[in-house]
């Protein structure tokens, strides 16, 4: 990882001005192999079946196979890896390899930054974006260390992401510095 630092003066560690952190689950290949599986079956159903005898249950299997292995292979793709980035305007968090889904939350809505230590898939409902109605969003690839995210409207959102400790820390470094003004770089 590469970031460019800024310096808050002696006897603090300086902060980056663009931070990057990521999150994988590798446990999900496995998920992602069998969603592979299932729209294998569904095409060799449809190339080797002999669609003369019962076409509307072998069309509903074939259908079933394709669509329920593109979704749990699409499901579980994207939720393999996340990236999240922390920059002078907002927190992104993109998902997958090819970065879709992606959020971008504006810190001028960021009215504070949590670490949350234990974060698991079973608190939230399973991995993947989730919303509970007493809790707020939150996108969850493993289980393990992230950032929550008060915004103004008093909503939540929690990611999980590596080194989160340093994300909120960037965080707090930018909401303070737009709450009181521009800081001189030293």
């Amino acid at each position: 990882m590469r970031h460019h630092l800024r310096h808050m003066g002696p006897g603090i560690e300086p902060l980056p001005e663009v931070w990057t952190g990521r999150a994988t689950n590798r446990l999900q290949w496995v998920l992602a192999a069998a969603g592979a599986g299932c729209l294998a079956l569904g095409i060799k159903l449809a190339v080797s079946a002999d669609w003369e005898t019962g076409i509307t249950a072998l069309l509903m299997a074939v259908i079933g196979c394709v669509a329920a292995g593109l979704l749990v292979l699409y499901g579980t793709l994207a939720f393999v890896r996340l990236e999240v980035t922390i920059d002078q305007e907002a927190l992104e968090v993109r998902c997958g390899h090819v970065g879709l889904p992606r959020k971008r939350i504006l810190l001028s809505e960021v009215v504070k930054a949590d670490y949350d230590p234990k974060i698991t898939p079973h608190q939230w409902g399973g991995w993947g974006c989730r919303w509970r109605p007493e809790k707020g969003t939150a996108w969850v690839v493993r289980r393990g260390e992230g950032v929550v995210v008060t915004l103004a409207g008093g909503d939540t959102f929690t990611v999980t992401v590596d080194n989160a400790a340093t994300a909120v820390r960037v965080l707090r470094d930018r909401l303070s510095r737009s709450n009181s003004g521009p800081v001189p770089h030293v």
